[in-house]
């Protein structure tokens, strides 16, 4: 991380052309992708990346996602993606992202529940010791940051 008091922030990510659905805009399942490739970067700073599933035989799997499209993107457009966690216990992590374009403004979020696995059930499993330490040493890092206002969200038709 950049700064103790900052949420993780992914290297850039550019918007191809096989992800341009026929509206002319970012189709909304690469939205996914692009938030799993920042996820990742993540992932690696948590010691959760593909090393470690590889020769530890653990990983993470997505429990459950929420996402808002905010602003279309397009072809060419180069986005970066935050990474906020929220909350975690022995299994699991709660985490919140922002999609940025480099021009700054937000164009999706994504709040997700994580599960650690042990890939020799698959079964949900309580994280190593170092790794708990890294995922706490993330959440102290990241305790000053306010609670997004986006997090936490519904889905509903608001009535009046």
């Amino acid at each position: 991380m950049t700064a103790a008091s900052a949420p993780f922030v992914s290297s850039a990510i550019e918007v191809e052309k096989g992800w341009i659905d026929y509206n002319g805009h970012l189709n909304m399942a690469y939205y996914n992708v692009i938030f799993d490739r920042g996820g990742d970067e993540a992932a690696e700073e948590l010691g959760l990346g593909p090393t470690y599933a590889r020769e530890r035989r653990f990983t993470t799997y997505t429990a459950e996602v929420h996402v808002c499209y905010v602003r279309e993107l397009h072809l060419g457009d180069k986005v970066t993606v935050s990474f906020q966690l929220l909350d975690h216990d022995e299994k699991r992590l709660h985490a919140y992202q922002e999609m940025r374009h480099a021009d700054g403004w937000l164009a999706a979020t994504s709040e997700t529940l994580a599960l650690h696995v042990d890939m020799a059930g698959p079964k949900v499993a309580p994280f190593p010791p170092d790794v708990v330490a890294k995922i706490e040493a993330m959440r102290a890092a990241q305790a000053a940051l306010p609670r997004p206002e986006r997090a936490g969200r519904a889905i509903g038709i608001r009535r009046r």
